[in-house]
């Protein structure tokens, strides 16, 4: 394909994108009381095989093509349509979680650092210890890992999905119901943070094993415990310098282009080490001075990206899940088993350990609510471990749908459990 010939792909596809994100948002919001992220991601799923490819099959394929182009010479190479769209999509996101970070209100955690210890660590051990001995029984009976697997290397990946929370649909969720600055919001995002965090390296200790390299693991661990010290230690006073241009002459083009490239380097640095480039971003925003600067870029930054760049992230996620795969009663069975540990390693402890933590009963399972939603950091992880020869597209599929519906679950809980609270007039 020329480059004129993707570019009027990629406007068809940036149309039909914006046009169902726009039309599933607005059914999901006023008949089923869905945020627009859990219907943008909706809107993704149907855009890909398990609905439009059923309907119009040609037309899905060569919109959203996923097969490779073969050369004259009979070389594989990745479709630069959906190349171009991913690229986009991680532009996207990278903006947003910098700005989640910007709205993260470190003063409130630091007060509650012991319930947010104890909440995160209730969000990964209990579904990670859950997750590894169900996939001991799928290691044995039936075909859900590859051959190359070890036992405990399938352990350490279905641990760590199990693991996963939406952490950027938390935060999206958290920011339309206006719920980023409260307590609970708090603590959810900060045990979020961490269990993804965590799920990442035991990703990359997977990985690691599967391709007989411990350079991976090492890398992932050794360079997030760094950015992260930095980010804290070195990075936060020197960053304290947009805060005086500010006061000086306003946040010009300048200023944000300065700003623009400092983010797009620690999300360069967070990818290649391995923990990806959400969490450099988050980070980068959590120790960004508040104040004047930081409500200048949210205004310069937000209604763009939420609005147009973001959804394209959903979207492009949602294209990879084919639900028709599960099509026999056995397989729906260890589905519904899947989606039984996943709310009870992660919804439920969570919400316990909300409650030891001094919470009432209705805000502890509001974060267990929250916790619970998987969304599409599991279909990222999920998606690596079908790249990487990890999982075969069965266990994907039941994944992706146990994904699904507890994310699904999120919004009506927590509409149902805040009915009636001061934290009403923000669900409507």
């Amino acid at each position: 394909m020329s480059n004129f010939d993707l570019v009027i792909r990629l406007f068809l596809q940036l149309t039909v994108i914006l046009t169902t994100c726009r039309i599933v948002t607005i059914l999901g919001r006023r008949y089923l009381g869905q945020t627009d992220v859990v219907c943008e991601m909706i809107a993704g799923v149907m855009l890909g095989p398990s609905l439009l490819g059923l309907i119009a099959p040609d037309f899905q394929q060569w919109l959203f093509p996923k097969l490779p182009i073969i050369t004259a010479v009979g070389l594989k190479i990745p479709n630069p349509s959906m190349s171009i769209l991913y690229a986009i999509s991680q532009i996207g996101l990278v903006i947003y979680m910098f700005l989640i970070g910007l709205d993260f209100n470190t003063k409130l955690l630091k007060h509650h650092i012991k319930s947010a210890s104890l909440l995160s660590a209730a969000g990964i051990i209990t579904p990670f210890i859950l997750g590894a001995i169900a996939s001991f029984w799928f290691y044995h009976n039936g075909d859900f890992f590859q051959p190359k697997v070890m036992p405990w290397s399938a352990a350490l990946y279905l641990g760590a999905s199990m693991t996963i929370t939406a952490f950027p649909m938390l935060a999206r969720i958290l920011y339309e119901r206006g719920l980023t600055q409260t307590r609970f919001g708090t603590l959810a995002l900060g045990a979020a943070s961490v269990d993804d965090a965590v799920a990442w390296c035991l990703l990359a200790i997977v990985l690691a094993s599967v391709k007989n390299s411990l350079s991976i693991a090492i890398l992932a661990i050794g360079g997030g415990i760094c950015y992260v010290l930095f980010a804290i230690f070195l990075g936060q006073p020197l960053l304290k310098a947009f805060t005086r241009m500010t006061k000086r002459e306003g946040v010009n083009r300048q200023t944000l282009t300065l700003m623009l490239i400092v983010l797009m380097f620690c999300a360069w640095f967070t990818d290649v080490t391995g923990i990806y480039a959400i969490f450099g971003a988050f980070v980068l925003g959590a120790v960004t001075p508040r104040g004047e600067f930081a409500q200048q870029i949210r205004q310069y930054t937000e209604f763009l990206t939420t609005s147009f760049l973001l959804p394209i992230f959903f979207v492009f996620s949602g294209l990879n899940t084919q639900i028709g795969l599960v099509n026999t009663p056995t397989l729906w069975g260890v589905t519904l088993l899947i989606i039984a540990i996943a709310i009870l390693g992660k919804g439920v402890a969570c919400m316990l350990a909300a409650k030891l933590a001094g919470e009432n009963w209705r805000e502890s399972a509001t974060i267990g609510a929250l916790m619970n939603a998987r969304g599409l950091m599991e279909l990222i992880i999920l998606n690596i471990g079908l790249e990487q020869g990890i999982i075969t597209p069965t266990l994907f599929t039941i994944m992706v749908i146990m994904a699904v519906i507890t994310t699904l679950m999120a919004s009506p809980l927590i509409a149902f459990l805040l009915h009636g609270t001061s934290y009403e007039k923000s669900l409507n």
